[in-house]
Formats: C-alpha cells, structure tokens, sequence
C-alpha cells in the first residue's frame, strides 16, 4: 500500500469506524510516534467476521463522513477505508486462531471473534506493512491476544497499548454508548465506580472472591443491567492469578438493556 515510504516510520492504528475521543487520541498517540518524517495511517473498516452477533453488526453505528474529518484533524496521512469486498474474497478458506488468550473473559462468551480480530489485523499488517501499531487497552484481551500473535508468527510490528479515555463521569468512550437509553447511560458510569471501590479493597488486602463480588453487588442493583462476567486474573495470561505480586486484571462485561459495555482496571497489591 505504501510503496516508495519503506525506511520511514509507519504507524498504523485500526479501526471499526464511528470515531470518538478515544480514537482520536489513538490517532494523536500514533502522529507522535512517527515524528515529523514517519506515516499515520488510520484504517476504518466495520469487520463482518469478529461479529458473533448479526444484530449487532447490523446496529453498530456508521459515520464515514465524520470518521474522515477525525482523521485529518488528529494529522493522519492516508486513511484506508475498504469494503468488506475489498478485505476478504468470497470463497476465503484461511482462518486464524489463538487457542489460549481467547479462551476466557470475551473470548469464552463470543466464539470466534478474537478468530476475526487476529484475520483482519494480520491483513492489515501485511497490506499496510506498519513499523508499529496503536490499540486502546479499554480492548485489554484484544491487544494481549494481538502482542501474542506478534511474538508468535514473528510479525516486525511493534504494539503500543493506549490508557482508556473517559467520559467526565468515568464511563470508558464507546462507539456503542449512543445506543444506551437516557436512563442506561445515567446508570453506565457505575462501573468505573464499581472498579475504583474494588481497586481500594485489593490494595487493602480483599481476595479475589471479594474484589469480584464487590463488582457483582453494585452492578446488580442497577435496574435492566445483566452481568455478563466480572473477573479478577493475571494481566499477563488473563487467567487465574496464582500469585499476587504479579500485576492483575479486573476486567467487567455488563449489558445495559441490549448494549454490551466492558471495561477494566489494572490492579497491584500495596507493598
């Protein structure tokens, strides 16, 4: 895709289009790490095959026109905007697969989307043929299964994770959050709080059974909201945490009315 700039700097950061804030400031990361001389290239592509869900690829939001102008006000250099066509041929065979990783937290309730998530980045590595790549961590399992395909299929692509980006009352920017009623959307930010109260009692010494159930209590009092999973594991294998002085993972799916939200929080013992 970019024949002629080999040598330079190429950062890419992909995309499912309807850009908010937290894209942006993937975009705004990704300028900086290519410096004056390098390339941003921003992707923007709705991927059919990480959906395990037809009604909710069919009600993801679509904004090409705005998605465009985001682009050009955060400095990216060429914006790559395919049609599913244009991605994968009709008869495709090829399938990727990450056996561990995927097997827990979203990867255990939505079968075969990191499969579609590891498909359509590795296409994109190989048609944009980045020197590096920026993924936000509010996709904490997204970007631990991505840094592990990396490493293992020894792709020359160095991946940089972004810290989440809030809303003021805390809710974790979302191209879903314009589907959350008034009433949802009132509620939504009782996760960040949820996690900032689980985070103190870990450091206070809570165990896992208690972090987590601190998450459930207050989740659940919340009217129309499902659980989907809270779980406290190893932020490095996303499974259990066998010991404590490693850094931990408390990550959260919730449903409010027909909307699945996630979010996350790191968490370490106090010495």
């Amino acid at each position: 895709m970019l024949a002629g700039h080999r040598g330079k700097r190429i950062v890419l950061v992909p995309t499912m289009g309807a850009l908010h804030e937290g894209h942006a400031t993937l975009m705004r990361q990704a300028r900086t790490l290519a410096g004056a001389g390098g390339i941003v290239v921003a992707s923007v592509f709705l991927n059919p095959v990480q959906f395990d869900n037809a009604g909710d690829l069919a009600t993801y939001p679509q904004t090409p026109e705005a998605d465009l102008a985001v682009c050009r006000a955060c400095g990216v250099d060429v914006v790559f905007m395919p049609t599913p066509s244009v991605m994968y041929c009709a008869d495709r065979s090829i399938t990727m697969e990450e056996t561990h990783l995927s097997t827990v937290l979203c990867g255990a309730k939505r079968p075969g989307h990191f499969a579609g998530v590891c498909l359509v980045v590795s296409k994109l590595f190989n048609l944009v043929q980045p020197t590096d790549a920026v993924f936000g961590k509010k996709d904490y399992q997204q970007l631990a299964i991505l840094r592990r395909m990396v490493r293992d299929l020894d792709i020359p692509v160095t991946l940089h994770g972004a810290e989440i980006v809030r809303e003021s009352d805390g809710l974790a920017l979302s191209s879903r959050n314009v589907r959350l009623t008034p009433e949802h959307r009132a509620a939504a930010p009782t996760i960040r709080r949820a996690l900032l109260e689980a985070q103190a009692a870990y450091e206070k010494g809570a165990s896992v059974a208690e972090v987590c159930r601190c998450v459930v209590d207050t989740l659940f009092r919340i009217p129309g909201v499902k659980v989907d999973y809270v779980e406290l594991v190893d932020a490095e294998t996303l499974h259990e945490l066998k010991d404590e002085s490693h850094m931990a993972l408390l990550a959260v799916a919730a449903y409010f009315g027909d909307v699945r939200l996630i979010d996350n929080i790191e968490l370490t013992r106090k010495a």
